[in-house]
């Protein structure tokens, strides 16, 4: 079992980037990556996504909802081929706490799509983390190429507010062996949505 608090993260030990500077610069950082895997761990249950598909749910549209993600797939494969191409593979991990919420309703179909695409995801339960959450939830982090991990920041309504960069090797390399070994005890997400009951919007 990883040691709990050598996942805490002290912001003080990062650079706090605002909204624009860290879309910007994940970006660029993203496409530099290659021979090396990058990582995603996704905790909180509920974010303000502001996208078509999203919109379309919210509305109890969702037929309209899938047909823009249908609309995507092409997106998707291109970013795995893209990744493919430099050696790199992006690893994505999402918490699932039940019953969902109605985020995770949405969110969990469009990672089947994408999973279908290529992208390798799987889903964890909450309760195999609640060891290692006693102080709180873990948050949400993005490794990129093992040389610069993000802690994702969002407000308590789950509206994205930027992100605090780290560097330090041993924080990167204890955090990315975590979602290693979470990815490995996981369920990949098409077989976990394929369990899910019908839609009720």
């Amino acid at each position: 079992m990883h040691d709990t608090g050598a996942l805490v993260l002290d912001r003080v030990d990062g650079t706090r980037l605002g909204l624009a500077e860290y879309k910007a610069e994940f970006r660029a950082r993203r496409g530099q990556v290659s021979n090396a895997d990058s990582w995603k761990f996704e905790r909180r249950q509920h974010f303000e996504e502001n996208s078509a598909g999203r919109n379309a749910f919210r509305q109890g549209d969702w037929g309209k909802a899938m047909r823009i993600l249908e609309g995507r797939r092409r997106e998707f494969e291109d970013s795995v081929r893209e990744d493919l191409a430099r050696g790199t593979v992006f690893h994505r991990v999402r918490v699932v706490a039940e019953p969902l919420s109605p985020y995770l309703q949405w969110e969990l179909r469009s990672l089947r799509v994408q999973a279908e695409c290529g992208k390798p995801i799987r889903v964890v339960s909450a309760e195999s983390l609640a060891e290692r959450e006693g102080g709180g939830l873990l948050p949400e982090v993005v490794i990129l190429g093992g040389r610069t991990l993000y802690e994702v920041l969002y407000t308590d309504s789950g509206v994205p507010d930027g992100a605090v960069r780290f560097t330090d090797p041993t924080i990167i390399r204890t955090w990315t062996d975590f979602i290693d070994d979470l990815y490995g005890t996981g369920e990949d997400v098409i077989d976990y949505v394929d369990r899910l009951p019908p839609l009720q919007l």
